[in-house]
């Protein structure tokens, strides 16, 4: 089912996957839209094909829950973190795992790679941020400044900036660089649980436990933000589509909703998972949606051209 405004053409469910056993909690399409994968409470990561809906294969090797999934840029490698503390590096399509990266001392809640793939940033329950190399495995820095777990990473589109979003109701901009923090956002009156960058940099995203999304202008004083109100549950996600104005959120409240970032509006709302929303997710091209729900199934989303 779902809700838009009258007049324009809405989004409808395309496929929905199944073979998870328990919540799935992340997913990520490849950059050039031909992979997805998931993340699972049952240990797994899964890869699909998201036009097939066919499973490619299963990665197994995490200990416990894996929370989160994110392709290299070229899209030879998966990364994968876990409540198991640790991140994993794999061949998504042949299974392999490459390495694995331990340092944290916590749940390892987010991982992101850099636009040119040189990076890899993992968010922590240990409060702190850490940057490798992933090609030898190797912590580069340790970021600290949070004071709650770190419960979401991204990098801007430009590789220039990254964000983080943490359970102590901050969202800190940081140099990929030197590490050091360029701006420290408030506004949201609980845990961030996710951020993300507008394609052209210009606009910051973040869900928040307060059931509210707000909309950042990075370069703007700390205090603005444009607050989106509507979900009745926590927002546990929020992805900008990279071709239209548009963003959207995951909620426990079991919907999507899609939004103008300029005007605030509510363009629609999604309904068809049966238990909370934990990830969205847009595909390169803008015209699929990828969700991860509790109700263990991922779903993708289309919208006529």
């Amino acid at each position: 089912m779902l809700s838009r405004l009258m007049g324009q053409p809405g989004w409808t469910l395309l496929k929905s996957l199944d073979g998870h056993h328990h919540w799935v909690h992340s997913v990520a399409f490849s950059h050039d839209g031909r992979f997805l994968a998931s993340a699972s409470a049952d240990t797994t990561v899964k890869v699909w094909n998201p036009s097939t809906g066919r499973c490619l294969t299963t990665l197994e090797g995490h200990d416990d829950a894996v929370l989160a999934v994110a392709f290299s840029p070229d899209g030879a490698v998966l990364a994968s973190c876990s409540w198991d503390q640790t991140i994993k590096l794999w061949d998504p399509l042949s299974g392999q795992c490459l390495r694995t990266l331990e340092g944290h001392t916590g749940w390892v809640l987010d991982v992101a790679f850099s636009p040119g793939g040189a990076l890899l940033a993992s968010a922590s329950a240990d409060k702190t941020i850490q940057l490798w190399d992933p090609a030898s495995g190797r912590s580069l820095r340790t970021l600290k400044g949070h004071s709650d777990e770190v419960n979401a990473i991204k990098f801007s589109f430009d590789g220039t900036r990254m964000a983080s979003g943490s359970s102590d109701r901050s969202i800190r901009l940081w140099d990929p660089v030197t590490g050091g923090q360029t701006k420290q956002l408030e506004g949201h009156a609980n845990w961030v649980n996710d951020v993300d960058f507008a394609s052209d940099g210009k606009s910051l995203a973040s869900a928040g436990h307060d059931h509210t999304v707000r909309i950042w202008d990075p370069a703007a004083p700390p205090m603005s933000a444009k607050r989106l109100t509507g979900h009745t549950g926590s927002v546990d996600s929020v992805s900008f589509n990279p071709s239209r104005k548009m963003v959207a959120s995951a909620s426990g409240d079991r919907t999507i909703r899609l939004w103008d970032p300029n005007s605030g509006k509510c363009l629609e709302t999604l309904e068809g998972h049966t238990m909370g929303v934990r990830k969205v997710a847009f595909s390169p091209d803008g015209k699929f949606l990828a969700s991860a729900s509790a109700d263990k199934t991922v779903r993708i989303w289309t919208r006529p051209s």
